[in-house]
Parts: structure tokens; sequence; C-alpha cells
């Protein structure tokens, strides 16, 4: 086994490979073979090692009137990586990119799934060189982290250069020396310069791409710094905002003073620069943040240092990459009741507002997934309404990349009773009829359970039904003979007034489903549509022995041949059909109550169908036919099941 003793030198080879352009960047992809080899006292070779390497040169100065053959040498001269025999291929290269036109990133169309992941952060102000970084020459990068503040952010940007290609992380990591001098530079110097701030900030981003360096970025306690820049970033931006009102005031004050405008205009485009760049440094920072947070442990150091507020706060900005990745952070942060909360009590949702709807899709698309997190909060429901995102909310149902999101959280607001009557104040109806009933199949199960809660408010229910409306679901539910749509229609059925009049035309549809049981739940909401048609002008004897129903309501009400829930619903049936005389007494002649007060005895701990079945004997009391029955023939079952006074209580009614 070698000694390290016996190591006395280490020979590195660098050998030229291909070069290509960048799929996507105006910049030149140098790809060559690095080969390492440990020689002993003697010269002779004692560990070599070969690693695939890949150099990129931007070329961001590029465009259509420059001299390629000019560029191509000055690229040669600065990158020892390409022979100057390849000067030809390299103008090629230039000259394809010189043409080729620059494409846009695709916008979302269909269903296509937005990204749930803010992009890198861009390069900043000060990592803007024409130098190419070079591997090779970290030592000389180091030696500049010693010189004067300019040197020092050149010989950052340099580094930052070599960290934004992933197959130098791991040589640059190993070089102790380097990333201490990282760390030293950015606790002494963070103050001075914002640009040299980003772009060591930059550097640990890109390090902390990778779990695997993330022990020695916590080591270095990188979060904590990062955080004690972002908090003080944010007092500093308060103290340029309340200087520049105080010039906006007075030159507004004084409109006739030329010089007190002009002193004002001059602060904004200062103000102006100054936030583009303390921008830059907040989203490396939070990016940052956000991938050491992939560790619970470390999440929860940073909520107790206030990571949340200084989230909250930032959303007042306008930049669009900086507020995705700080909406993401939120959103990561929310599914904790902590959090949650934290966010609450600083009025996030009327920050929110201001991102309902915007022109950035991705932005638009985690702000409402952040939503739809706080929605499971019935205060958070209650401010969404409050502060006006209601009617936001139900215009993006036009959105087929946003709906199913926007579905959800709107499900979630329709929970609340009051909540479902602010509905109708906006153009909930038109557009989720629209989309139920253009679906070319099932309907999604989100935009069912947003109608049948809805449903359940009797104005939402009489904007549903007007018009062809009641025509167009009932057509829609016996056609997919899809359960929730259905028990959408039952609680547009439960509403009096006229409403329930409209179902009469689908008595016998209703009636036949109801009989053929073929698909047990669809059949179920069929028949609780029936038990809730108290219509008086209704001839119920006439529908019950059309379609010969008392024979199945008998098969029904026997002890132990169905379920709870269909036993229950054919009772409130047989209590809504006894409201008519003459039904009455064809159901009392049928010996229904009979096996209604043995299902009473049977079922006295159920306390619903208890109540319906007492429901029953009350319309019947009310029916000088059946009053004397039920007297004579069932009072002391009665007693014995709840009680006489109840049931005399009853009788004395009449």
């Amino acid at each position: 086994m070698m000694q390290a003793e016996d190591a006395r030198y280490l020979k590195r080879k660098v050998k030229g490979g291909s070069i290509d352009v960048h799929p996507t960047e105006k910049a030149l992809v140098v790809n060559y073979e690095l080969e390492a080899t440990i020689l002993g006292e003697m010269g002779d070779p004692m560990l070599g090692e070969r690693k695939e390497c890949q150099k990129i040169i931007r070329v961001k100065g590029l465009h259509e009137n420059s001299d390629l053959s000019t560029l191509a040498k000055e690229i040669i001269e600065k990158c020892k990586l390409i022979h100057p025999s390849k000067l030809p291929e390299v103008e090629q290269l230039l000259y394809y990119l010189q043409n080729r036109k620059e494409t846009a990133p695709p916008k979302a169309s269909g269903k296509t799934k937005l990204s749930d992941k803010p992009g890198d952060p861009a390069f900043s102000d000060g990592s803007e060189i024409n130098e190419v970084a070079n591997i090779n020459d970290v030592d000389d990068y180091l030696e500049m982290l010693y010189e004067e503040l300019p040197e020092k952010v050149k010989g950052c940007a340099l580094i930052l250069q070599l960290a934004r290609n992933p197959d130098n992380l791991e040589e640059l990591f190993q070089n102790e020396t380097v990333v201490s001098a990282l760390v030293r530079l950015l606790r002494e110097e963070w103050k001075r310069s914002t640009d040299l701030a980003t772009n060591i900030i930059y550097i640990f981003f890109c390090f902390s791409s990778f779990s695997s360096f993330h022990a020695v970025i916590l080591h270095f306690k990188m979060g904590t710094l990062c955080m004690t820049i972002i908090q003080h970033e944010l007092k500093k931006h308060e103290l340029w905002q309340d200087e520049l009102n105080k010039k906006k005031k007075a030159a507004d004050t004084d409109k006739n003073n030329t010089k007190l405008r002009d002193d004002y205009e001059k602060s904004l485009k200062k103000y102006e620069g100054l936030v583009r760049k303390q921008e830059q440094l907040l989203r490396v920072s939070y990016y940052l943040l956000l991938n050491l947070a992939e560790d619970l442990s470390v999440e929860l150091k940073m909520r107790n240092k206030g990571v949340v507020k200084m989230l909250v706060n930032t959303l007042d900005r306008n930049n669009f990459e900086l507020l995705i990745l700080v909406v993401s952070f939120l959103k990561k942060l929310s599914i904790f009741i902590e959090n949650k909360k934290e966010m609450v009590d600083l009025n996030i949702v009327e920050k929110l507002t201001k991102l309902i709807p915007c022109d950035h899709e991705d932005l638009l698309n985690i702000t409402i997934r952040l939503l739809l997190n706080l929605s499971f909060d019935p205060d958070i429901r209650s401010k969404i309404i409050k502060y006006g995102l209601l009617p936001k909310l139900v215009n993006l149902l036009t959105n087929e990349n946003h709906r199913l999101m926007v579905l959800c959280i709107l499900y979630h607001i329709s929970m609340d009773d009051k909540a479902k009557s602010m509905f109708t104040f906006t153009d909930c109806f038109p557009i989720v009829m629209k989309i139920l009933l253009e679906s070319p199949e099932t309907p999604d199960i989100e935009l069912l359970a947003l109608c049948i809660n809805l449903a359940s408010n009797k104005r939402a229910a009489q904007i549903i039904c007007e018009g062809q409306g009641l025509k167009l679901l009932m057509k829609c539910a016996f056609k997919f003979k899809d359960p929730l749509l259905i028990k959408m229609i039952r609680n547009l059925s439960q509403h009096s007034g006229p409403t329930k009049n409209l179902f009469i035309d689908y008595i016998p549809d209703l009636c036949s489903h109801v009989l053929d049981w073929d698909n047990e739940e669809f059949s179920l909401e069929c028949l609780g549509i029936l038990g809730n048609l108290t219509i008086p002008e209704l001839d119920y004897e006439l529908i019950l022995k059309e379609y010969n129903l008392i024979p199945w309501i008998k098969g029904k009400l026997q002890s132990g041949s169905a379920e709870d829930d269909v036993v229950l619903d054919v009772v409130i049936l047989v209590g809504t059909v006894c409201s008519d005389d003459a039904c009455a007494k064809l159901l009392a002649d049928s010996n229904i109550i009979h096996l209604l007060i043995e299902l009473l005895n049977a079922k006295q701990e159920d306390d619903e169908v208890v109540c319906q079945i007492v429901y029953v004997f009350y319309q019947m009391i009310f029916h000088e036919a059946t009053r004397e029955i039920i007297i004579k023939e069932t009072h002391i079952l009665l007693d014995k099941c709840f009680g006489h006074n109840y049931f005399y209580y009853l009788c004395e009614q009449k």
C-alpha cells in the first residue's frame, strides 16, 4: 500500500476534446479530459485518475454585427483548452450561435403541469465579467480574495463561474482553503459590497443543490449568516422607501420646484438600481435556505429565527423570479400549523391578493398552491372572501392550467354555510355548469364536490336550475350514472319553492332507476330525490300503483334485507307519500305499519331511523282512515319501544 510520504510529485495533464454549442445559451461547450498522476520519488507513476470534464464559455456579447474571426481568436487565446488549429471550427460554431433564433421558454397549454420549483438564480451584475474561469487557476482566484474589494469581487465571480458547472463542485469543495476563505470573506465584508455577498452566497447555493454538501455548509453556519443578511437588507429597504417617500411628498407638495422634482427622480433611479441588486442577493440567499430546509430540523431552526416573517415581508416586491421563490418557500412551510398561524397573523392573504391573478403563469400557479394549503383553515377562508379573492378565483376556472387547484380551494370555501351564498355574487354557476355539461366523460371529483356543496344553498339551487339547467343535469346524470352528480341533484331537490316542482317531469326515470337497483349508489340517490318531493299537488297514490312501488318498499323494510342508509331513505319516502290521504290508506292496508313497528324495535338505537319512523306515524295521524289503525293496533309495541307519552302527544294534536 502506498504511504503518504512516498508521493513526491503530482502531474496533471489536460487533453482537449470536442467543441459544441450550448443548447439554450449563447455559449460554447468545450469537452476535455483531466488526467492526474501521482509520481514517486524516482519520478515513476504511482497512482493515476482520469476525469471527463466540460468547460462552458459564454459569449453574451455576440450579436449580428460581431467580428467572428476576432472573437474566435480571443476565445482561443484565453482558453488554453482549445488548440489554435481549431480556429475555423470555433468561427463556424460562433456563426451558428449568431444566426440561431432565441427560443423563449414554452408556454403552458392545455393541462400541462407547470413547474413547482423556481428556476436557478440569474447572474448578478457583479458576476458579468469578460474573463473565462479555468479550474486549473483556482489558486490564482484564491489570491484575489486577499486583494482590494474590486479584486475580491472578481475572484468570487470567477469561482462562481466554476461552481455553476456541477463537474467542478467536488474538486472545489475538496479545496478547504478556498471554502474557508469564502466563508471568512462573507462574514467580514458582506456589508461593503452587495455583489460580493451575492457571488459568495451563490457559490454556496451551487453546493447546496446537492445534499452531500449540506453538512459542511451547516458547519460553517451559512444558513444563520444568510438570515442575518436578509434581515439587514429588509430593514435597509424600509429606510430607502421612507427616504424616497419623503422626497416624493416634498416634490408633490411644491410642484413648481424643479429642484425637488429632479432630486426625487434622481433618487428614484438610484433606488431602482439598489433594489435590483438587493433582490438578486435576496434570491440567492432564500434559495440557499430553501435547499438546506429539506432537513426538517434545519427548517425548524429557520422558523425559530423568523424566516416566515422575512418571507411574508418580501411578498411586497415586484420581482417575479424572487416572488416565485418566496411563495415556493412559504408553500413548503405552510404544511405545519405553527407556520400557518404565523402567516395568518402577518396577514398573508391580503398580500397574496396582488398575485391572483398575475401575468406570470408559474408565479400564479405556485401562489394558488400556497393558498390551497392555507385554505384548510376556516379563518383563512373567511379572509379570502373578505379581501375579494373569491370572484378572482372563480374567473381562474376558465384557465385549465389552474382549474384543478382552484376547484379545491373553492370546495374548501363552500364547506362554510355562510360562504355558499357569496358564490351567487360571482360568475361561478355559469362557468361551473359549462365545464360540467361539456365534459366528455365523468366530471372531475373536485368539480362535483364543489357542486354538491353549492347545491345545498337555496338561492344557488335556483340559479343552477334556471332555464334548461336541471334538464341538462338530469340528462348528464342518467348518461354517466355518476353517484356524485346525482347527489348534487338530490341536494337541489331538497329546497322548497318552485325548484321542487321542476322534478315532477323526472319521476318516471327516477322510479325506474330505483326499481332496477343495478347501480346501488346511484339508485340510492334517486330514492333520496323521490323522498324530497314533498309537493301537495302530486298524486302519490298514482305513482305507487303505476310503478308498483309498494312490494319494493315492503321488501326493503324487512329486517336485515337492506343496508341502514337504504332503509332510512325508504322510510323517508314513506313519510313523504303519507301526506296524501289515499296513499296513507293504501300503505296501511299493505301492512306497512307493522313492518315499520318491527323495524322500530330492531333499530331503536339508531336515532335517525327512529325519528323518521315517528314522522311517518305523525303523518298518518292526520288521516282519519289510518289514525284508528295506529291507535288500536300499534300502541303496545310503541310503548315498549320508546314510551307512550310522546306517541299519545302526537295523537292529541289531532
